[in-house]
């Protein structure tokens, strides 16, 4: 199967991913249209029973879609002070307990999970789900650029959304996005929309992490659909008419309204070779997930 793999969407085309069957697909639709022609569905932080809910609506899609690849669990095992646009209310510790309460709801089409290695019980959660076949991702987090190596050395081999949610690289504390620059084995999503990360920014990644570099969309339902309020994980979203998406009434960037094939574009316009930037959209999402 070719075309792009997005391995980090939440919905599109008015839709969120296990909402209901028909919008599941329609988001699939929305999303296809601009060429991804597989995606992992991310789910916001939410109580184990709202994740069992949509993870059936997905299982259910997947059933007769092959593009629809899993579920991608952004939360609840974020820093509550890196939350971005997650419920507070909705954020958990990584306890063994809720770590096979997740593991149980997924029942198996949990692809991948984004968490902050800095809370109590999540190096060893990381183990966990990394033998349960789940890649997980440093991410919404504030962690040191030590407690980030930690995390890689038991398994985790992703950021989640390189540059956003996250200790910045300074001076004496180069954070979790330093160290993935560092260690070979780490993939590192970014957000193309020139909105969430500078494009002489997303130049450098590709520079300094060639071949690692993973283009999502972290796209909500307002992707591919008109500005307006929407809804992302019981929060109140407002859209834009230059596409930007902020929680109602702040500052604060609630996914986007990206599409892949815009952020091939914003890609070549900040000067990354195409071909590299087709790659970040196909191969190397490939191999993030171990599918190639």
């Amino acid at each position: 199967m070719g075309g792009y793999v997005d391995i980090h969407s939440h919905g599109g085309g008015g839709h969120d991913y296990g909402s209901t069957v028909a919008g599941t697909r329609a988001a699939l639709a929305a999303h296809r249209a601009h060429g991804s022609d597989r995606v992992v569905a991310s789910l916001v932080s939410s109580p184990v029973a709202e994740v069992a809910r949509a993870v059936g609506v997905i299982r259910e899609v997947m059933a007769d879609d092959a593009g629809l690849l899993g579920v991608h669990l952004e939360g609840p095992f974020l820093a509550p002070a890196r939350k971005g646009a997650h419920d507070p209310h909705a954020l958990a510790l990584p306890t063994p307990d809720a770590v096979a309460a997740l593991l149980e709801a997924c029942d198996g089409t949990m692809r991948q999970i984004t968490m902050a290695p800095e809370l109590p019980g999540a190096l060893d959660a990381i183990g966990t789900l990394v033998d349960h076949c789940v890649v997980v991702a440093v991410g919404h987090s504030e962690c040191t650029a030590d407690k980030a190596r930690a995390a890689f050395d038991r398994g985790a081999t992703l950021i989640t959304h390189g540059f956003n949610a996250m200790r910045g690289i300074v001076g004496r504390e180069p954070g979790p996005l330093g160290a993935a620059l560092a260690d070979p084995r780490v993939f590192i999503e970014v957000i193309a929309d020139g909105i969430h990360v500078h494009p002489d920014n997303i130049a450098m990644l590709f520079r300094a992490a060639p071949g690692r570099v993973v283009l999502v969309t972290d796209a909500m339902s307002a992707a591919a659909a008109v500005p307006g309020r929407y809804v992302l994980g019981g929060l109140d979203v407002d859209v834009t008419p230059d596409g930007r998406a902020v929680l109602a009434g702040t500052d604060t960037l609630a996914g986007s309204t990206l599409t892949m094939d815009r952020a091939v574009e914003v890609c070549v316009e900040a000067g990354v070779p195409r071909e590299e930037a087709v790659a970040a959209a196909t191969t190397v999402p490939e191999r993030a997930l171990g599918l190639a």
